[in-house]
């Protein structure tokens, strides 16, 4: 049983059993004895080689072979290759686990061996390169289907056989054909292939920043933030939708992941929000809006913005300025909706037993120095990588400051292979990524597909961005956020910035439609895992999800639409950024009176319609549709005072 925050008792959520039916990513594996040491000893190496890596650079050829050596037999340790059968004692790997995590090892250490030959010798391979890189995808591949299922090893398959089945393919499809040596060399033995963009990202940003996780983790944060936000919003009737939207976006600096954090808020939170008097299907979509902006929340964001940053060759610190308007944007939306609904369900005030607000950020507020530090020391000119493990120890020294969080040697380990773990995920994910993009620049499919996406919008900017975002949906449906965004960039990017957008808007619009995919009808997992918490409808919970998020769907086409758009990522100077950030913010509320229909009182369809329309113009952004937005925002305010009055008069005569 789990404690509600006034006391009372519901039954525990099974955290791992949601997370193995609804997260892109599998669950690991719950280890015990020898394999659990073997695999904390392991993930300690490899956290400590990326931490030596900040310090003392060494080439990526070298470098990275042997980070992926380490995090594949991990990966073939902490990961089923099949399911859990109910008979076992023990969910421990067995001999074929085992075997697959030595047989991992075997190509990478042939490759660190011998380096600088082995990549020189990409163009002209030899048998034992040919057979040392075929065994390499191989092993990559069946890591990717333990973590991330079935679907995107096939997805990389498909690819691998274009590129060596070229010339079978119809009409604008057709390429040369490349043999298996020459697959083998581009995708093992250069920077295009396994060892590219996606697994330097991997190596580099994911393995320190999981390291701060799991360091702020086990220094108290979490609970901290869940607590405070009880404190701040829990007092009011609209206070428990605050509450976990407040949660949300703090626990998105710990955790990149929007199930998890689905998950993790609701076993705390659905309590309180049933208490509060939220039916089933709205408690599980404002958890599932909630959660899902742990991947847009920065400092951290997800997986997909460190690739960015690499992609477009800027600092990550740029693309924090990037997201901040944008996110700011989403949760308006969804705070927006969760006070509409606090009136339409006449939400109520809930006691709880956690201290003030003021007192717990006098008491343990120096939990978010280290967020802050991440930031300030990226704009005093270091690197994401120094700033965030200079950030990880500030965050250990702080954690003496409450002698129930000290980060005893115990909790360093344990930190230490937390960190790893947490990002076995993404590894074998970014490593076939790297692959699709290998092949995608060997047959150039990415600029054949975006030709076909430009043409078939008749070269207009509209039609290209609305079939590009929804490519972009369509395939996170299929494969996580990381690996969309990655498989969207070489095919949608070239196309949006083929109709003019600047690569860095095309960049974010890619970024924001592959989070939105997981809430995004028919599949939308975060509801899924939310509904499965509330005990909701899960249709019926997705589909308030969407309409939570909606506004969050619709600004991104401003940043590559409108001239001013670009004022929404920092670009443009400050007037832009001023008009940007005012329009859109004025078009979320309007979007929000539409989907809630609610304003002061319940809105009608008159209401709504103006409503939509001031939205609509609102986001266009040219002089004369912001007059045309704004007007219809005071005709909809009108309307709505108006009927309300008339509504209030009928019912004062049928009372009297």
């Amino acid at each position: 049983m789990t404690a509600r925050p006034d006391g009372d008792e519901v039954p525990a959520v099974d955290e791992e059993a949601l997370l193995a039916e609804y997260e892109a990513e599998k669950p690991a594996r719950r280890l015990s004895g020898l394999p659990l040491r073997v695999v904390q000893v392991l993930g300690a190496i490899l956290t400590l080689y990326g931490l030596y890596w900040v310090f003392n650079p060494m080439p990526a050829q070298l470098y990275l072979p042997s980070f992926l050596a380490i995090g594949l037999a991990m990966t073939f340790l902490v990961y089923r290759g099949w399911g859990r059968s109910e008979k076992a004692t023990t969910d421990n790997p067995h001999l074929l686990d085992w075997v697959l995590a030595v047989v991992a090892v075997v190509p990478f250490v042939y490759i660190v061996a011998d380096w600088d030959s082995f990549f020189r010798r990409a163009v002209v391979p030899t048998d034992l390169d040919v057979v040392m890189g075929t065994l390499a995808i191989l092993v990559v591949l069946e890591a990717a289907r333990r973590t991330v299922g079935l679907v995107v090893p096939l997805v990389v398959i498909g690819f691998l056989a274009y590129a060596y089945l070229g010339p079978y393919f119809p009409g604008p499809f057709a390429t040369s054909s490349f043999g298996w040596e020459r697959l083998v060399g581009h995708n093992m033995m250069g920077t295009q292939g396994v060892f590219g963009v996606p697994m330097e990202v991997a190596a580099t940003y994911i393995i320190l920043f999981t390291l701060y996780g799991a360091v702020l983790t086990a220094s108290g944060a979490t609970r901290f933030f869940i607590d405070l936000s009880f404190a701040a919003f829990g007092q009011s009737g609209a206070g428990p939708g605050r509450t976990v939207t407040l949660a949300g976006f703090l626990l998105g600096t710990v955790s990149g992941s929007g199930v998890a954090t689905t998950v993790t808020l609701g076993g705390v939170a659905w309590p309180l929000l049933r208490k509060a008097g939220y039916p089933q299907e709205h408690g599980g979509a404002v958890l599932a809006a909630a959660g899902i902006g742990a991947i847009l929340s920065p400092p951290t964001l997800g997986a997909a913005a460190f690739i960015i940053a690499e992609l477009l060759n800027v600092s990550y610190l740029q693309v924090l300025i990037w997201a901040t308007i944008p996110t700011l944007l989403y949760y308006l939306g969804i705070i927006l909706a969760v006070e509409m609904d606090a009136r339409r369900y006449r939400t109520h005030a809930i006691d709880m037993d956690v201290r003030p607000a003021g007192a717990l950020l006098l008491r343990f507020g120096y939990h978010f120095s280290s967020l802050v530090a991440i930031v300030v020391f990226m704009a005093l000119g270091l690197t994401p990588f120094r700033a965030v493990v200079y950030a990880t120890v500030l965050a250990f020294l702080l954690s003496f400051l409450e002698r129930d969080s000290w980060m005893t040697p115990r909790r360093i380990g344990e930190a230490l292979a937390s960190g790893a773990t947490g990002a076995l995920s993404v590894i074998p994910v970014m490593a076939v990524a790297g692959i699709i993009v290998g092949v995608m620049t060997l047959t150039g499919l990415g600029l054949k597909l975006a030709g076909i996406i430009v043409a078939l919008a008749g070269g207009n900017l509209a039609l290209t961005a609305i079939y590009s975002a929804v490519a972009v949906v369509l395939l996170g449906l299929a494969v996580p956020v990381t690996a969309s965004f990655i498989i969207s960039w070489v095919i949608i990017g070239p196309a949006l910035q083929d109709v003019g957008v600047p690569a860095f808007a095309a960049a974010m619009f890619i970024f924001y439609y592959a989070v939105l995919s997981e809430v995004s009808p028919p599949t939308a997992l975060s509801p899924f895992a939310a509904s499965a918490i509330t005990g909701g409808r899960p249709v019926r919970t997705m589909w308030l999800t969407w309409k939570y998020t909606l506004p969050a769907f619709l600004v991104p086409f401003v940043v590559v639409l409108s001239p001013q758009g670009v004022g929404l990522l920092f670009e443009g100077g400050i007037g832009t950024v001023l008009l940007a950030a005012l329009a859109a913010a004025a078009a979320v509320a309007a979007l929000a009176v539409v989907t809630g229909a609610w304003l002061v009182g319940p809105a009608g369809v008159p209401e709504r319609v103006l409503f939509a329309v001031a939205a609509v113009a609102l986001l266009v952004m040219a002089p004369l549709s912001l007059g045309i937005g704004v007007v219809a925002i005071l005709a909809g305010t009108a309307v709505h005072l108006l009927r309300r009055r008339k509504t209030e008069r009928n019912q004062s005569k049928v009372d009297g």
